[in-house]
């Protein structure tokens, strides 16, 4: 399953025009050039017959925006911008040997359970449709693009329709993110799946992780901030909105919702008051989201089905999609799905995904993808599959406050 990328809260993303046509390289603070320095624009980045380079809009504070990507200049520009002129690690190497030996914990605890490790390929024909994730493009000889992954999902259920029972990788992906505090539009995933799971045993799994990295972290008293592991809670979307915003998500109306969301966003976005997803996830972010840091360690299950992505639906009087996320002081860890297995509903999720992406003025994704065409002749077994942010994790098991201080190498800087 994916890292589900919850459709943007405050700023859905860059005005158009502030960097739709984007110089190579630069940061602007204000308009771009009138035309772009490229050939030509491919899934709506600016990709060039070169070497491209990124652009990057600040939004706000220390939060930018990678907007997409155009060639290089064979001159740089006057008005070039360098993030930073010391090109070395934001993290101490002390704390990236902490990385690595947490990184080696993991592999251990999955292989005493079982699992297997995986390599999928990094660069794709395919890729997974998401309307709020933007991967990066890529030229492939003149006339072919393929897909930086923002998730290894679809090899990786290729190899479960294939017989594979418990299969995990520590995966590169890439993603054009927000840059901030908890972002990087590169960074490592840890994703597995297990045949014939649910997303509730799942949950029962993350934890026995999360427990097992903390515990070997504090064996060698890497955070002083904390001595002992926290209680894990478990609540449904439907109890967390009713307890921490006093407000039902299945059973509300717009007007009711939009009414809540005004307690702590008013005026709301434009738009937003007929969008039922929208105000859910505005009172989520606002509302509810602070009630789960305070509680430590919380897992939220059993979503709206309208945010199923490609978990399963269960039809009930208020139907729910089968996933869970993991929220860490307030940190989203991970995200679990009991997957959908069926191949033609697959289809039309990701035909709906891309349409709610062609609204937004993005760039469509290939939903025709290799894995619905194996699934339909290797059927995807029955499962759970789960996305862990793993520089997110080590920031919460060392005790420190930004994702750059985990990583050798943050964009910036690469």
């Amino acid at each position: 399953m994916t890292t589900q990328s919850p459709q943007p809260k405050r700023i859905s993303k860059v005005p158009r025009g502030v960097v739709s046509k984007p110089t190579a390289g630069l940061i602007w603070e204000g308009e771009a050039p009138a035309e772009p320095h490229g050939d030509h624009a491919v899934s709506g980045l600016w990709l060039g017959r070169s070497l491209a380079l990124p652009v990057v809009k600040r939004i706000h504070g220390d939060e930018f925006r990678l907007t997409g990507l155009v060639p290089k200049l064979k001159r740089r520009p006057k008005t070039m911008v360098m993030l930073s002129s010391d090109f070395g690690p934001t993290a101490s190497l002390e704390t990236l040997q902490r990385r690595s030996r947490l990184l080696a914990e993991l592999r251990r605890f999955f292989t005493d359970q079982d699992y297997w490790e995986a390599q999928t390929p990094v660069l794709s024909h395919d890729c997974c449709v998401d309307a709020w994730i933007d991967p990066f493009a890529v030229p492939i000889g003149h006339d072919e693009i393929g897909y930086l992954q923002t998730s290894p999902e679809f090899a990786l259920k290729r190899l479960l329709c294939a017989g594979a029972d418990k299969v995990f990788e520590v995966a590169r992906v890439f993603r054009q993110e927000e840059l901030g505090p908890r972002h990087n539009p590169e960074f490592t995933m840890i994703e597995w799946y297990q045949r014939g799971d649910d997303h509730h045993a799942q949950i029962s799994f993350v934890e026995q992780l999360i427990r097992d990295l903390d515990t070997f972290a504090q064996t060698h008293t890497w955070n002083s901030q904390r001595s002992e592991t926290p209680d894990f809670h478990r609540l449904s979307y439907e109890d967390a909105f009713v307890r921490f915003a006093e407000v039902s998500p299945s059973s509300a109306s717009l007007k009711e919702l939009a009414d809540v969301a005004r307690k702590s966003t008013n005026p709301l976005p434009a738009g937003i008051e007929t969008d039922r997803d929208g105000l859910l996830n505005l009172i989520l972010a606002d509302q509810v989201e602070p009630g789960l840091a305070a509680l430590r360690a919380v897992f939220l299950y059993d979503y709206p089905a309208s945010q199923a992505a490609l978990a399963r639906i269960r039809h009930e009087a208020m139907p729910v999609a089968e996933r869970f996320e993991l929220y860490l002081d307030g940190i989203e860890i991970c995200n679990g799905y009991h997957e959908l297995t069926d191949p033609d509903e697959q289809q039309v999720r990701m035909v709906s995904q891309n349409q709610k992406r062609e609204l937004a003025r993005k760039a469509p994704i290939p939903d025709d993808s290799r894995l619905i065409q194996f699934m339909k002749a290797n059927p995807l077994p029955q499962c759970a599959g789960v996305a862990l942010g793993f520089d997110r994790l080590a920031m919460w098991i060392l005790g420190l406050p930004t994702i750059q201080q985990v990583i050798a190498f943050p964009f910036d800087r690469a």
